[in-house]
């Protein structure tokens, strides 16, 4: 008997994630992988399980597969999957929620220490042979206001670590009935206004789409920190930009972009007070084998309500 096919935008699972899947066919479509590809590839196999490594799942690879019952995003960012197409066809959307919530929050902290000790920019220089005691200051972070926009697990994992710290910590989120222990809610107006360092943690949707502009980040402290492993369209990139140029912020770091892979040449390149990774806040050992398995448990799940065989 011809097994189901379980298709991932990637070249590769986990093993665990592999053996919880051991009655489907896997294909592979490989590592940014077109949509072209993704569409011949769902016509040629049917299969009847997307599992969301990389790139965008629309309407056209959801036609292509007509015994698509679920798409299983390979981490918690689901605005990749078109989810009103999905809903359309009666094809269930799932995030593997949590998966990579603690690589996530550990690299948030890693980009904020980055910008207030400048490590990076040292780096550098005593590359070059120089040597910066007596004119380098850093940022202490003891005593000043961490605010974090989204308290998701990877929101609430940062907020605790702010509090270890000794900061003051506030956050918005308009879901949130509770906040952590030493965290206190506010508006996003005087989380703007009051904090020493933005984080951002929130989804992308239609109302959070370039929420920082240059309005916005006009109203943050002056000499703020930003940073942002979220998603790259909550911020207006120009903005941005302007505000490092001007000092009105001190320093930010960004692991995620508008456009990805971030284009080449880019204006960010040339931005010294900016910090930049590949969008790889979410990939840590630990988080590999969580976010596959999380995603395979979320396709036999879906499939069993389905009474698909799994």
């Amino acid at each position: 008997m011809k097994k189901p096919v379980v298709l991932v935008t990637g070249n590769d699972l986990a093993p665990q994630a592999l053996a919880l899947l051991a009655d489907f066919e896997v294909c592979f479509a490989g590592k940014q992988c077109s949509e072209d590809t993704v569409v011949a590839l769902a016509q040629e196999k049917d299969p009847v399980a997307i599992i969301v490594r990389y790139g965008k799942i629309g309407p056209s690879v959801m036609d292509a597969a007509p015994s698509l019952k679920v798409i299983s995003k390979h981490g918690s960012g689901i605005d990749v999957i078109d989810q009103k197409a999905a809903a359309e066809r009666g094809i269930a959307v799932k995030a593997a929620v949590g998966a990579n919530a603690a690589a996530v929050a550990e690299h948030a902290w890693a980009l904020i220490l980055a910008c207030a000790k400048a490590v990076p920019q040292l780096n550098d220089r005593m590359r070059a042979g120089h040597w910066d005691k007596s004119t380098h200051r850093t940022i202490e972070l003891n005593s000043r206001t961490l605010g974090v926009v989204g308290l998701g697990e990877i929101g609430r994992r940062a907020a605790a670590t702010g509090v270890a710290l000794g900061m003051q910590v506030i956050a918005f989120d308009p879901f949130a009935k509770s906040a952590p222990e030493g965290v206190t809610l506010v508006d996003l107006a005087q989380l703007y206004r009051e904090s020493d360092v933005v984080s951002l943690h929130c989804p992308l949707t239609e109302e959070s789409r370039g929420m920082l502009n240059r309005e916005t980040l006009a109203t943050f402290k002056d000499g703020a920190i930003l940073v942002n492993t979220a998603r790259g369209g909550l911020i207006d990139e120009p903005a941005l930009a302007e505000a490092l140029a001007s000092g009105k912020l001190y320093a930010a770091g960004l692991d995620s972009f508008a456009v990805e892979p971030m284009p080449v040449p880019h204006p960010f390149q040339q931005v010294p007070n900016l910090i930049l990774s590949p969008h790889i806040g979410g990939v840590s050992d630990a988080a590999y084998v969580n976010m596959g398995v999380g995603a395979a448990k979320n396709v036999i799940a879906v499939l069993q309500a389905a009474a698909i065989p799994a």
